[in-house]
């Protein structure tokens, strides 16, 4: 959203501390964002409901008079005019309980305090990327199902980050609980080939993210002949109560254990979120095989 020059993004920001709106309001503006902010999160849901343009994304604290945070968050996610609206929480708490909490809620990330701009203007760019993309599969999702309702087995390979983009909303509009799994699997795919073919490890994309740089190094690599050709491939098949995907990677492994969960380590990091919502949010079950280039997901038909 950023990247076009007509459009300025649209930001709300919710917190109980003048100095607090106030300095992130400077940031974000400096950044070249729209902003507005409000008092608590009581005045914020009016704003929501009021403003003639859009929000992109809300920026609120969590503890805050009259309604707080989470208040804020469940309003917004409950309701269909803004549920797919990314908030980010800044918040003192960093434990996992409030984390989970947080997450389970809806929440798009955690800003931990305190934190510098160069964090701050990160997570929005991060958040407004990945709500754009979103809105993109759903688009998608919807022009497909109809049409591949019949398909029971398919295999598919690739390799490029368009191709995820693609593959995604399909394979997504082929399962049997569309909503439920499209984030989820975004992820997986998308893990599949910066981390397992490309051989992209968890300090480099930190690095890659807060520089804004990771999609060029990603670009970049495909084209070394070390991974032109490596592929990722995709199987899924469809039962009357379950859909089964199957992901294979071509890189060298990992082990999934420490992201299969939510840590406050890593509560405040860019990312490293996916896989722990992929198996909280998405699927009813995600296991992964061998030395970790494999994994299967599971979704069921809803009840």
């Amino acid at each position: 959203m950023k990247s076009n020059s007509d459009y300025k993004a649209s930001i709300l920001i919710a917190d109980d501390v003048k100095l607090m709106r106030d300095i992130l309001r400077t940031y974000l503006q400096s950044a070249g964002y729209e902003v507005q902010s409000a008092e608590d999160g009581l005045e914020a849901w009016q704003m929501l409901n009021s403003s003639e343009k859009p929000f992109d994304i809300v920026v609120t604290d969590r503890n805050m008079p009259q309604m707080d945070g989470m208040a804020l968050l469940a309003k917004i996610k409950a309701d269909p005019r803004f549920s797919d609206l990314p908030v980010i929480f800044q918040t003192g708490e960093s434990s996992r309980e409030s984390i989970v909490e947080g997450i389970q809620a809806g929440v798009y990330h955690y800003l931990t305090k305190p934190y510098d701009e160069k964090i701050l203007l990160a997570f929005v760019a991060a958040a407004l990327e990945d709500s754009r993309r979103h809105k993109t599969l759903r688009t998608r999702i919807s022009n497909k199902k109809v049409a591949l309702g019949l398909l029971r087995k398919a295999e598919f390979s690739f390799r490029t980050l368009s191709e995820v983009n693609g593959l995604t909303a399909l394979l997504t509009g082929l399962s049997c609980n569309p909503e439920k799994v499209a984030t989820g699997l975004s992820e997986l795919l998308l893990n599949a080939v910066e981390h397992g073919n490309l051989g992209i490890s968890y300090q480099e994309k930190t690095e890659l993210v807060s520089q804004g740089c990771w999609r060029e190094e990603i670009e970049r690599r495909l084209g070394l002949p070390e991974y032109i050709n490596k592929f990722v491939q995709v199987k899924i098949v469809r039962t009357p109560t379950q859909t089964i995907f199957t992901i294979k990677d071509q890189g060298k492994g990992f082990d999934p254990s420490p992201y299969l969960d939510f840590s406050p380590e890593r509560a405040s990091d860019l990312h490293g979120r996916g896989i722990a919502l992929s198996r909280m949010l998405s699927f009813d079950s995600l296991e992964y095989l061998g030395n970790g280039n494999q994994v299967i997901a599971t979704v069921n038909l809803p009840t």
